[in-house]
């Protein structure tokens, strides 16, 4: 079994301000390497916002320790605190993708209107959510809102466990039904399971139950113990990797549902071991499914605290005294994350830049976000550096037709970046100087065929 992370005492507490602060300082002190990343290579891909606390379930392992459905509610931000978040997220990026959470955000009598806000200014909206709200006359008023999908939570196929590991009868039943909801109402819909030491080996049958149900996304969700979770064990880093590479597996049998790894950056690793070429290997952002902490995410706690990750309450600011654009461009918390200096076995991975290890582990274990992740099993070989490839002149040599353009803008942003790179990779090795939509269609019927795509384009 996974060793239990502890309960911080006052001293412990103090020990770990001190900690934080040294971090902040000795990153301010250095200066940013120039690796070619530009502006463009810290926009934020996906935004969490956690909108209430309020929560109509129980579940034991919840990172941000919800209330009730009824309490909990007093400090969150307001309707128009709200708008005037996501108008600032806008400034920065209107094209990523936001993950509108909590608790459960559909207790919150004005989210329908937060979401009708951001899908009018071009975001992408998402609802993270247990589904037990989720009716055919709500999926209706989803879809007619633009909401892109509903990410919902299903933990086994056991209804009497999922239960259980939910903390309220009927909570599998009142999932399901929700799920349901949304396909008679053309609402697609994402499956989240967390892996625990109760369940990680249903995962197979959840994965091909999910895939049965039409889910356009597995996510696979790696509990780091912290908020109300703080005392569970999590699973040992042996089922870990387990885990980690049956996912990796699980996209070959599964090509037209995207499986993915969340809060596991050592996924990539994982992947590039199996296949150096592989889509996932190559998959930034979103798709590739390594850790954003920081570099292309970022989470509004209800109260309005900007963190790096969920499951570190380093906040860099709240939106309420200072503008997300402030935050986001300026944090030297952020930027700790951007250029960071990793400690021990991390440091000195070959896997460091596109894995770099899960940053929350080590801080929840003893307050040093930098330090190594105990967690992974792998023991570095030396040698060069295994290199995330940025911008280069060959990458932006090939030319895009007029219209080969608007489609490219039309996707998503956290996914452009990769369809981009695949495109022109494939017109230089086919000797093709100019990229037209026809092109595009073509690779797209070749990687989906007549399924349709993971999302839309």
């Amino acid at each position: 079994m996974g060793k239990s992370l502890p309960v911080f005492n006052f001293d412990q507490l103090g020990q770990k301000l001190g900690g934080f602060q040294n971090q902040v300082t000795s990153f301010s002190s250095t200066s940013a390497p120039n690796d070619g990343r530009t502006v463009d290579d810290f926009k934020p891909y996906l935004v969490a916002l956690n909108l209430t606390k309020r929560c109509n379930l129980k579940c034991d392992h919840c990172y941000l320790d919800a209330t009730t459905k009824a309490g909990g509610g007093s400090d969150e931000l307001s309707t128009e605190e709200c708008y005037r978040l996501i108008d600032q997220i806008a400034e920065v990026n209107k094209g990523c993708l936001l993950v509108i959470t909590g608790g459960e955000p559909l207790v919150r009598p004005d989210i329908l209107d937060i979401a009708r806000h951001a899908v009018g200014l071009g975001f992408m909206v998402v609802f993270g959510t247990n589904g037990m709200l989720i009716n055919d006359a709500l999926a209706r008023e989803l879809v007619e809102i633009g909401v892109m999908g509903m990410g919902i939570s299903i933990d086994s196929l056991d209804p009497v466990k999922h239960n259980t590991f939910r903390g309220v009868p009927g909570a599998w039943e009142a999932a399901v039904s929700g799920i349901e909801a949304c396909k008679r109402n053309g609402l697609q819909f994402q499956v989240h399971f967390s892996a625990q030491p109760i369940n990680y080996q249903e995962l197979p049958d959840v994965i091909d139950w999910a895939h049965g149900l039409g889910a356009r996304v597995l996510n696979v969700f790696f509990m780091v113990c912290t908020g109300r979770g703080e005392e569970l064990t999590d699973i040992t880093p042996e089922q870990y990797e387990e885990v980690l590479s049956f996912l990796v597996d699980s996209q070959d049998k599964y090509q037209d549902m995207l499986v993915r790894a969340r809060c596991a950056p050592h996924f990539k690793r994982l992947a590039y071991e199996k296949d150096p070429h592989s889509p996932i290997t190559k998959a930034q952002g979103y798709m590739g499914g390594g850790c954003l902490a920081g570099t292309n995410y970022a989470r509004v706690t209800p109260n309005g605290d900007l963190t790096p990750c969920p499951y570190m309450p380093l906040s860099a600011g709240n939106v309420r005294d200072s503008s997300f654009v402030d935050l986001w461009e300026k944090s030297e918390i952020f930027n700790s994350f951007r250029y960071p200096h990793l400690k021990g076995k991390c440091g000195d991975c070959e896997y460091s830049e596109i894995c770099g290890g899960c940053r929350a582990r080590p801080y929840v274990d003893h307050g040093d976000w930098m330090d190594e992740d105990e967690w992974c099993l792998y023991t570095p070989k030396g040698g060069e550096k295994i290199k995330v490839a940025f911008n280069t002149e060959e990458e932006i040599a090939v030319e895009w037709d007029e219209a080969a353009q608007t489609r490219l803008i039309r996707i998503p942003y956290f996914l452009r970046a990769m369809v981009k790179k695949g495109v022109e990779r494939h017109a230089r090795e086919n000797n093709i100087s100019i990229i037209t939509i026809e092109l595009m269609e073509e690779l797209r019927q070749k990687r989906f065929g007549n399924e349709k795509p993971v999302f839309k384009f």
